[in-house]
């Protein structure tokens, strides 16, 4: 009865939110449901004191890698405003042009004329999302740091629990799109691709290529990434020692212009996996790696030609047996994995230095 009262009484906020044209609701209790329609993209809810009092970063920095995107950047910027401000954080909005061809840069430039806690770099060409992200990290003033897309496809409402959780002595949370409005091609390969990096990489994240993530401070300061590597940048994070986590975060399907997704990067990706593997793995103990190869090949060699030493001296013929130049070859290409696993050895041994190891504290 209270409720319904409240719903019809004149002046409420209910009916002023009608008049307003911000856009029909459902309730469910006292929760607001959000939900799209066709005038407006997004209906942000309203966050609690108790809701803001969790959040315990005193200022957000946003990165957004943005390529031809002049559709959706005024719409963007308005949801973060809005979002933002129930949260009364301090905050600023970092957009990386990546060599946009349209008018974004336009765009993006009219909004941080009018309003001074957005800034922008523009990159001369198009060197990928990668270079765009690593260009704005070097650029965040603040002590936890966003990232998303600028396609509409990231929820910007999302941005508060992400915080939130952060907050709960994660170093990096990662948001996990579990109901993905993409096409079909672009689902599924990606959720092949995120299977197989998690077996290989045995970090438990279902969305590792998801944009929308969270990171304190210290974890941008302490890693890079270049060519295709920030679809791993949790895997980077965890092999850091950082602890990585993931939310379930909305996900929309894309209002304006055309995906960037093409075929390449599929496979581009699983060649940077074994990059990040090697790199992160074996990079300080190249023998553990060319060592264990060696040690394969080289015992397979010592089978084969050991099964034909016994056929020889029980009587056999060698010399139309093509498997014993195998087995020869074999016995070769693990010696020269041994030998260039020993090499890589030398120069880590001469390359070493304490700054590779991260302090979390002092006493």
């Amino acid at each position: 009865m209270e409720e319904q009262e409240k719903q019809d009484k004149p002046g409420s906020e209910v009916q002023k939110n009608e008049q307003e044209g911000k856009g029909s609701s459902q309730y469910r209790g006292n929760q607001r449901r959000r939900f799209y329609n066709r005038n407006r993209r997004y209906y942000s809810p309203r966050y609690s004191q108790q809701n803001r009092d969790r959040i315990k970063f005193n200022k957000v920095s946003i990165v957004i890698p943005l390529l031809n995107e002049e559709e959706s950047i005024n719409l963007l910027a308005n949801e973060i405003r809005k979002v933002l401000k129930q949260t009364d954080l301090s905050y600023e909005v970092i957009f990386i042009d990546d060599g946009s061809t349209d008018n974004s840069l336009k765009v993006v430039k009219e909004i941080c004329r009018t309003d001074k806690r957005f800034k922008f770099l523009s990159l001369r060409k198009n060197y990928g999302k990668s270079a765009a992200l690593q260009v704005g990290f070097l650029q965040t003033t603040g002590d936890a740091v966003i990232t998303m897309d600028a396609d509409l496809q990231d929820d910007p409402s999302e941005i508060p629990n992400l915080l939130k959780k952060l907050g709960e002595e994660f170093d990096l949370v990662s948001g996990w799109k579990k109901i993905r409005h993409d096409p079909f091609v672009k689902k599924y390969s990606s959720k092949f691709f995120n299977f197989v990096t998690r077996i290989i990489s045995k970090v438990k994240i279902h969305d590792f290529n998801c944009g929308l993530k969270a990171y304190r401070k210290e974890v941008i300061q302490d890693i890079q990434v270049y060519g295709e590597l920030h679809r791993y940048i949790p895997l980077l994070a965890h092999w850091k020692g950082y602890k990585v986590t993931e939310i379930v975060v909305k996900h929309h399907p894309r209002r304006y212009g055309k995906t960037k997704f093409g075929i390449s990067r599929f496979f581009k990706g699983f060649l940077d996996l074994i990059t990040v593997v090697f790199t992160t793995r074996y990079i300080r103990r190249p023998l553990h790696l060319f060592g264990f190869l060696g040690a394969i090949a080289f015992l397979a060699g010592i089978v084969v030609n050991g099964y034909l030493s016994y056929l020889w001296v029980t009587g056999g013929y060698l010399s139309n047996r093509p498997m014993l130049f195998l087995g020869i070859l074999l016995i070769i290409v693990g010696v020269q994995f041994f030998s260039v696993g020993l090499l890589g050895e030398m120069f880590v041994h001469n390359t070493r230095s304490e700054r590779e190891y991260i302090i979390k504290e002092r006493g």
